[in-house]
């Protein structure tokens, strides 16, 4: 939810009214991402949908668009701890992809983080790697951070 909502929303309602929330988009649709599986268990989660869906792009000077053409956008991963290093943020992506293509989409953007000092915490990678984007297909478009790219795929 932090990045659908206004930070001051986010904060008041941090915790079980960010949950709940987020429960009411994906009762209610549309689903705002996509869920991997290892058999019948979710291993991973990729949030994404049309940019305009998440406020928190547009208030952002790093991430701001690029141009006026319209994108959707994937803004977050999570890949359990047993099933990280295995291409699974790959797949996501590809996934991604051909779910954005289907409901209409024409570029998919991402965000992600260039880690140029090495390795960074699990935590601090959770809207992606630019070499993961990279091997799905994604492309740099802008730079407005040293460690912060705007990738887009064009579908």
């Amino acid at each position: 939810m932090w990045w659908r909502l206004p930070r001051a929303r986010f904060n008041r309602q941090r915790g079980a009214g960010n949950k709940r929330a987020l429960k009411r988009i994906v009762k209610n649709g549309p689903p705002p991402g996509l869920l991997a599986y290892a058999g019948k268990q979710p291993v991973g989660w990729c949030a994404l949908g049309p940019r305009p869906s998440y406020s928190a792009l547009e208030r952002s000077r790093t991430l701001k668009p690029v141009d006026e053409k319209p994108a959707w956008s994937v803004v977050c991963f999570f890949v359990t701890k047993p099933f990280r290093g295995r291409g699974l943020s790959v797949k996501l992506l590809r996934a991604a992809a051909d779910y954005a293509r289907r409901k209409g989409a024409r570029i998919l953007e991402g965000y992600p983080v260039d880690p140029r000092s090495g390795r960074w915490a699990d935590p601090f990678v959770y809207t992606g790697t630019v070499s993961v984007f990279r091997r799905a297909g994604f492309r740099e478009v802008a730079r407005r951070s040293a460690t912060r790219p705007l990738v887009r795929r064009f579908l």
